[in-house]
């Protein structure tokens, strides 16, 4: 071993060019072999029973039955817009005449009209940048904010435009389907302004030196927009473009387009900047249901043409990701949303199945769902699009639904082994079919639950997921039924807890991984 060790003085300067050679190489291999530094955006998703928005006063049962009600609107919204009710009214305001163009359209409606409001982020819109709460959503593609201008969005009254429904796309096929509509007209109500500075906590472009209006003779508003509302209304060439939007729930707004910049906290703790991004300046709100005039305003997390998220991936690449924490957790761990790749080990954990744009949701594949390693006796209908069916992730929805040819099987498979529990009234949170008291509960009781998607991803979430607390010393059977017998399927936020998900456009894919979200 001493003679291995020792060197040839003649052959000195051989050896260690030799040695500078392995040295390079070996550590090439370990730059090679480390995770490719993150480049993309990083935000924080503050659940809204945080105590930054409740002042630490909550009563679980209440904000439990605000999530049931919200989550009912939310899902009658998303079936509709889809076209699985033959009922369905756009409620575009827009739009006087009736178009005959081949090309598939879809009227978009804002997160608020679907329900949304689950988890929020803080941005800075403009230059300087004003700090505003948005509403994350992945069921709406229109950014707007609670707006304050000079500039009047001044939206005569006009009658609405029929439009058609597009239809699941994936990189294997396209379909279209037609809707019909019904438009109501509410009530307009001026939003109150604060009287010592109308700019705090809304967004005032006049203030931004990169805020541009969109006009509303201009190519953007006539066609680029017209999917997201724009009015076709202009009286002069120099005007904004506008938009007025009404809702099944009474809840209203209007206002005009712009472009500005929006900046977001990144992976390495610096500001990351996406400019021109067309969004919304909602200058009157009616309130509603699901949206009020505290409302800061909405991040489109949909996919869709000129959205937020198409804008981002143009700048990070086309993925994004985000990582739900138990809401009722008490560690300080927040759940995060990032624009970009992730960290290589996570990847490699990752479980993955083909992503089905809806847009603006993200469909998935589900081949069946398993109690306890049994696959349940489920129809296939249930899971096809193209049998008004299918499968959606959704963050805005709190409770995962499926129809009950689903429902049924699972809902009796996780209510066999609890048949010795002391059952509640489940009308007193918010009309869950099966509540009990949890003193003693065991989860190891529980089957485990298994969704199953093509191409073999399988993903198995914690009992804690779908046996939920409601209240102290309360679970309740977290799945709700969809009645009928059209509708999409929800994996809702609750059951996406714990995990890292992964939307990749570029190769079609949605990914999943165990996360502990830090």
């Amino acid at each position: 071993m001493g003679r291995m060790m020792q060197w040839n003085k003649t052959n000195n300067s051989d050896n260690m060019f030799k040695v500078s050679i392995l040295f390079t190489f070996t550590l090439a291999l370990l730059l090679f072999s480390l995770p490719a530094a993150v480049h993309g955006a990083r935000l924080e998703l503050v659940h809204r029973n945080h105590d930054r928005f409740t002042g630490g006063k909550l009563d679980r049962v209440e904000a439990f039955k605000g999530f049931v009600q919200r989550d009912n609107h939310r899902r009658l919204q998303i079936n509709q817009r889809l076209g699985y009710d033959d009922d369905y009214d756009t409620r575009r305001r827009a739009a006087e005449t009736d178009s005959d163009t081949s090309e598939a359209e879809m009227p978009l409606l804002t997160g608020r009209d679907l329900g949304i409001g689950e988890y929020f982020v803080q941005v800075k819109v403009g230059t300087p940048g004003q700090k505003l709460w948005l509403a994350a959503d992945t069921g709406s593609e229109f950014t707007w904010f609670n707006c304050y201008s000079r500039e009047k969005a001044d939206v005569p009254r006009q009658s609405p435009k029929k439009k058609r429904l597009r239809r699941p796309r994936s990189h294997h096929h396209h379909h279209h389907h037609r809707g019909s509509k019904n438009h109501t007209r509410t009530k307009k109500k001026a939003r109150n302004k604060n009287k010592n500075d109308p700019c705090i906590g809304v967004y005032c472009p006049d203030k931004s030196r990169t805020f541009h209006a969109v006009t509303c003779a201009s190519r953007k508003c006539k066609v680029d927009l017209s999917d997201l509302f724009s009015l076709t209304y202009c009286p002069n060439p120099s005007d904004p473009c506008l938009y007025d939007i009404g809702y099944a729930d009474g809840s209203s707004a209007k206002g005009f387009f712009g472009t500005d910049s929006i900046i977001l906290g990144s992976s390495n703790g610096k500001e990351e900047k996406l400019n021109n991004l067309t969004v919304g300046c909602t200058q009157e709100m009616l309130d509603g249901i699901n949206f009020n005039e505290e409302t800061g305003g909405i991040l489109g997390l949909g996919y869709f043409k000129d959205s937020f998220i198409d804008k981002a991936s143009s700048k990070y690449g086309s993925q994004f990701s985000y990582c739900l924490v138990d809401h009722l957790s008490h560690r300080d761990v927040p759940s995060v949303l990032t624009l970009g790749g992730h960290k290589a080990k996570l990847l490699a954990e990752m479980q993955k199945t083909e992503l089905i744009l809806f847009p603006p949701f993200y469909g998935v594949s589900v081949v069946g769902i398993s109690l306890g390693n049994q696959m349940l006796n489920i129809t296939p209908e249930v899971w096809n699009f193209n049998a008004q069916g299918g499968t959606i992730v959704d963050t805005g929805t709190t409770l995962t639904a499926l129809l009950t040819p689903a429902y049924d099987p699972v809902f009796e498979g996780l209510t066999k082994p609890l048949s010795t529990v002391k059952r509640l009234a489940a009308e007193d949170f918010g009309a869950l079919e099966f509540c009990f008291e949890s003193d003693g509960f065991d989860d190891k009781i529980v089957p485990r639950l298994a969704f199953h998607f093509a191409g073999g991803a399988k993903f198995e979430p914690p009992v804690k997921s779908y046996i939920i607390d409601v209240a102290p010393q309360v679970k309740c059977i977290g799945i709700v039924p969809i009645l009928g017998v059209a509708g999409v399927n929800v994996i809702g936020n609750i059951m996406q807890q714990d995990h890292l998900w992964d939307f990749d456009f570029g190769k079609h894919t949605v990914g999943f991984a165990p996360s502990a979200c830090s």
